[in-house]
């Protein structure tokens, strides 16, 4: 086998320059030599006149290589500090008027700009380490294979250990792994060594130095949840004593003068007790129709999803309502995936309140409805003298209505809420009376 024949390197640039200044000036040499040595001069003179001439060709050639290496030896000294990070050196003689110039201002230009940029990443970088320092959640970033590689003061607080410690463990061996699977946002329940309780979990993905990591943010929800409890069982409390002292107090007050009229046992008397039982018995079936309402709004079944068809549901509300004319506009053929009988429940509850508004002007009510974008929207509007206070429409038992319990506005939006929608309820704008709004997923709740 022939051997390879080894690879030549190619001519340095500088090589190059000189060559070329070499070659250039070679015509003009030999012509210069050729004279000397074809004239009558003597031997010296010429030896003398052949060393000025070539070593001034050789000299200009060496000062031609020189001007041209110079500056880009002084270009790639500054490209370099540009590369390590040293942003303070600048070039000399940055003048726009010639290339060469003009190239050092553009790199002086370039430091400059990374200077700013790195001082900008530098006071960014402050205040986020100072932000991860502060915030009052946990913050964890863990690289593809599940182990920690970023933790604020308040996570390592929660695991129990030093950032130092905790860095490079999986996210299984600190009690983490599973934060890192589910849907996000959600509420999890974790046994850390640092706290346990209930918390919200936050994820997202970022990617650093080309490979995919996560950040997951828990923020502790046990004091929040606990705060919003004792508010809860506050309202309950204040609800329920006010309206069992209401039938309490006259109960107790006639039973005590029963008592009085019992040992007299006249005609008086008699008709005395029976009104008082009338009474007692009318307070007592109120405070109970009170609880009823009561268990109803807090015992509201999950919904049983099925097909809802959207006309027929709204004619059957209409034709329930027979005191005042109430006209189903109408609106596109849809399809609603819901519990039905929930539905019934609530499009009643709202013909009944807008018929009930009617009644005190002689007017009417209507339906309509309509779709965009996977949602239905109905309205249900009336003609009456509308409210005073929207704010209070939805706050558990406020109602407006003699002998009203206040529950039906409170018990609609827990069922359009079920569903993924919502309800609103609002003076109307273009008339008198009043506006409720219903915005349901025509898919139905999502998961």
């Amino acid at each position: 086998m022939t051997p390879a024949r080894p690879q030549r390197r190619p001519l340095a640039h500088e090589t190059r320059v000189t060559l070329l200044t070499l070659a250039a000036g070679a015509p003009a040499v030999i012509a210069a030599l050729v004279l000397i040595w074809g004239a009558p001069h003597p031997g010296r003179v010429r030896v003398t006149l052949t060393a000025v001439v070539v070593l001034s060709w050789i000299g200009f050639a060496a000062a031609a290589r020189e001007r041209v290496v110079r500056p880009l030896q002084t270009l790639s000294n500054l490209l370099a500090a540009l590369r390590e990070g040293d942003y303070s050196i600048r070039a000399r003689g940055a003048d726009t008027g010639s290339p060469l110039g003009l190239a050092y201002h553009e790199v002086n230009a370039l430091a400059d700009s990374l200077r700013r940029q790195r001082l900008d990443a530098t006071e960014a970088l402050g205040l986020l380490r100072r932000v991860m320092e502060e915030i009052e959640v946990a913050v964890f970033a863990f690289d593809e294979a599940g182990r920690l590689r970023l933790v604020n003061p308040r996570g390592a607080a929660l695991l129990g250990l030093p950032a130092e410690r905790a860095l490079g463990a999986d996210a299984a061996s600190l009690g983490l792994a599973a934060t890192l699977d589910g849907e996000t946002p959600r509420m999890i329940e974790l046994a850390l060594p640092g706290h346990a309780g209930r918390w919200e979990v936050r994820r997202g993905s970022y990617r650093w130095e080309g490979r995919p990591h996560e950040l997951v943010v828990l923020a502790d929800l046990t004091r929040s949840l606990r705060e919003e409890e004792r508010l809860a069982w506050q309202r309950l409390i204040r609800v329920l004593s006010h309206e069992i002292n209401n039938s309490l107090a006259p109960i107790q007050s006639i039973a005590s003068s029963l008592q009085e009229r019992l040992a007299r046992r006249t005609p008086e008397a008699a008709r005395e007790m029976a009104e008082g039982l009338s009474v007692i018995e009318s307070r007592s079936q109120s405070l109970g129709r009170f609880l009823q309402a009561y268990a109803r709004l807090a015992k509201l079944p999950r919904p049983r999803l099925g097909t809802v068809d959207v006309a027929a549901w709204a004619r059957r509300a209409a034709s329930l309502e027979t005191r005042v004319a109430v006209d189903v506009r109408g609106g596109p053929d849809a399809t609603l995936h819901a519990d039905g009988d929930q539905m019934e429940a609530l499009l009643t509850n709202l013909v009944r309140n807008a018929a009930d508004a009617a009644l005190e002007t002689q007017g009417g009510a209507r339906i309509a409805w309509e779709t965009e974008d996977g949602w239905l929207v109905l309205r249900v509007e009336d003609d009456g003298p509308g409210v005073d206070d929207p704010g209070n429409l939805f706050v558990p038992f406020f109602t407006t209505k003699p002998g009203g319990t206040g529950i039906g506005l409170t018990l609609c939006r827990q069922i359009a809420e079920a569903h993924g929608g919502a309800v609103a309820l609002a003076n109307r704008t273009n008339g008198r009376g009043c506006l409720a709004t219903v915005r349901l997923p025509l898919r139905g709740p999502r998961a």
